[in-house]
C-alpha cells in the first residue's frame, strides 16, 4: 500500500469515529380509537367550549368593571375640575364668541362646535390615560385569548382521560373550523391553529376576525358630541352668549371712563363674571356628571352585552363555530327502541364532518 492510500484509509477511519451516533428513531404509537370514543371526545370539546365561554364572560365583566371605575375616577380628578375652573370658562367663552361669529346662520352652531371641542378634551384627559392601563379593545383580545387557553388545557385533559395521544387529538381538531371568514384561505383557521398559535394575534384569521368586530362595532368610546357633550355644551354656550352683551357694554363704558376708572370697571366686571361662574358651577358639574354618566353607561352596557360587537364577540364567534361544527358528531347516539341498546355506528352526517380515524402528527 502506498503512502497516499494509507493516508486516505486513516482519514476514513477517523471520520467514522467522529460521526456522532444517531439517536434511535422512535415510532409514534397510533392508538386505535373507536367511533364511540371519538364521539365522546367531540362532546367533551363542546362542553369545554361552553365552560370556557362562561369563565371568559366572568373575566371580561370584571375587566370592564375596572375600566368603568377608572374612567369615572379620572372624570372626577381630571376633567370636571378642568371644565369648572375660571380660566377654562374664560377660554371657552372666547371660543364660543369665535364660533358665533363664524356660524353663518347655522342653528346651534356654537353649541355643536363647543361639544366637539369638549369631547376632544375628554378623550385627551380621561379616555386616553385610562387606555394606557386598559380599554375595551384590550379586553376583547384578552378575553378571546383567555377562552383559547382554557380550551387548550381541556384538550390535554381529554387526551389523558381517554389515553389518546395528543398527536391524534391534534389531527382531530385540525378538521374543526374555529374561524371561517374566507376567501382567501388565510382568513380561515381550525381549532388546532387557534390553540397552537402564539401569540394568537399573529394568526391572520384571528386578525381578520378582530377587524370584522371593529368594523361592526364602530365607535367604542364615550359617544359623539351629539350625545355625550350636547347638553353640557348647549347650557354652557347659552350662558356664555348671554354674558357677551354685558361684557361688551362694560368694555365700552370702561374705555369712555378713562384709564384709571376704566381699569377699575373692568376688574369689577371680571369679578362679577367670576361670581356668576362660581354660582353656576354646582349646576354645571351636576349636568356634566349626569350627561357623561348616562352616555358612558349606555356605551359600557353595549360593550358588555352585544354578542357581535362587544368584548365577548371574539369568544362567542369562535365558540359558535366550534360547537356548531361538532353539533352532529357530538349528539348522543340513538337508543334502539326495541332492545334499549345504544347504536354506536357512525351516522352519515358524522362521517361527512369528521373522520373517526383522524390523521396523526402535529
Amino acid at each position: 500500500m502506498n503512502l497516499r492510500s494509507l493516508i486516505v484509509a486513516v482519514l476514513v477511519v477517523l471520520a467514522g469515529c467522529a460521526t456522532p451516533e444517531r439517536a434511535p428513531v422512535v415510532a409514534q404509537v397510533v392508538v386505535v380509537v373507536s367511533d364511540s370514543t371519538w364521539r365522546q371526545v367531540d362532546r367533551e370539546i363542546v362542553a369545554a367550549s361552553q365552560s370556557a365561554t362562561e369563565q371568559t364572560r366572568i373575566y371580561s365583566r370584571g375587566a370592564m368593571d375596572y375600566w368603568r371605575t377608572r374612567v369615572y375616577q379620572l372624570t372626577e380628578e381630571n376633567f370636571i375640575p378642568w371644565f369648572s375652573s375660571y380660566w377654562t370658562q374664560e377660554w371657552l367663552s372666547m371660543k364660543v364668541s369665535w364660533y358665533t361669529l363664524n356660524a353663518k346662520g347655522e342653528q346651534d352652531a356654537s353649541a355643536k362646535r363647543l361639544a366637539g371641542y369638549l369631547l376632544e378634551q375628554y378623550q385627551q384627559r380621561v379616555l386616553a390615560p385610562v387606555a394606557v392601563e386598559i380599554d375595551p379593545d384590550a379586553i376583547l383580545g384578552q378575553s378571546t385569548a383567555f377562552y383559547v387557553d382554557i380550551l387548550q388545557e381541556e384538550l390535554q385533559k381529554t387526551s389523558k382521560r381517554h389515553g389518546i395521544p395528543m398527536a391524534q387529538i391534534n389531527g382531530r381538531i385540525q378538521k374543526i373550523p374555529a374561524i371561517a371568514l374566507g376567501p382567501p384561505p388565510a382568513r380561515n383557521a381550525s381549532l388546532y391553529q387557534v390553540v397552537r398559535t402564539e401569540p394568537l394575534a399573529s394568526l391572520p384569521a384571528y386578525a381578520a376576525l378582530i377587524d370584522k368586530i371593529h368594523k361592526a362595532g364602530g365607535d367604542k368610546g364615550i359617544g359623539s358630541e351629539d350625545t355625550a357633550m350636547a347638553p353640557v355644551a348647549k347650557r354652557a354656550s347659552q350662558r356664555m352668549e348671554a354674558e357677551m352683551a354685558p361684557r361688551g357694554a362694560a368694555s365700552a363704558v370702561a374705555a369712555a371712563a378713562g384709564k384709571l376708572a376704566g381699569g377699575l370697571i373692568t376688574v369689577g366686571v371680571a369679578g362679577i363674571r367670576a361670581l356668576i361662574q362660581a354660582a353656576d358651577r354646582p349646576d354645571s358639574e351636576a349636568l356634566i356628571r349626569s350627561s357623561l354618566g348616562n352616555t358612558f353607561d349606555k356605551a359600557w352596557l353595549k360593550l358588555v352585552q352585544n354578542p357581535t360587537t362587544g368584548v365577548m364577540a371574539g369568544t362567542l364567534y369562535m365558540a359558535g363555530q366550534i360547537e356548531g361544527n361538532l353539533a352532529a358528531s357530538a349528539e348522543p347516539p340513538p337508543v334502539d327502541s326495541v332492545t334499549g341498546s345504544v347504536d354506536w355506528s357512525p351516522t352519515e352526517s358524522t362521517n361527512h364532518q369528521l373522520d373517526p380515524q383522524s390523521p396523526t402528527g402535529e
